[in-house]
């Protein structure tokens, strides 16, 4: 048994496809999470503009929880050298970006919220609200379980 963790190279996908819908998911966050970070500290008051069930308070803490969920999702659609616990942790937080974005996006067009920006952009690039960005979320969520389906993490066995 070891006490440190071992970095193992990233699963090999089942087929070429796989890899490419990887990367075309993980460019799309990357692209999501920089237009969010580059003016961050509007982006808790475009939450709170949303009025969300979780109120107004805790706007900042799911800002901070959004973006760290989609950059730590990227280690396990790049196939990053990685243990297998980070691994798994990366695949559940590519699951979790893309249900947040669904929730939020139905949200605001079920509620027909007063918002002007979707916030998919940040506060960066202000992005109309519509049925569009459910079905963009939607899109997202086919990519992550394409790839999760694709790069399922397997555990190696002790021999």
């Amino acid at each position: 048994m070891s006490f440190f963790v071992q970095v193992t190279p990233g699963v090999q996908p089942k087929s070429d496809n796989v890899r490419i819908v990887a990367i075309i998911f993980a460019v799309i966050l990357v692209i999501m999470v920089v237009a969010q970070l580059f003016t961050f500290e509007d982006f808790p008051a475009l939450i709170a503009d949303y009025l969300l069930p979780t109120g107004t308070r805790l706007a900042p803490m799911l800002a901070a929880i959004i973006v760290s969920v989609e950059v730590l999702a990227l280690p396990f659609l790049l196939g990053m050298a990685v243990s297998p616990l980070m691994r798994w942790l990366s695949m559940v937080c590519g699951w979790v970006a893309v249900a947040i974005w669904i929730k939020i996006s139905l949200w605001l067009v079920i509620t027909m919220n007063v918002a002007t920006n979707a916030g998919i952009l940040g506060a960066t690039i202000k992005v109309p609200i519509g049925w569009w960005t459910v079905l963009f979320s939607l899109l997202l969520g086919g990519l992550a379980i394409w790839s999760s389906r694709g790069l399922w993490p397997r555990v190696p066995r002790a021999k």
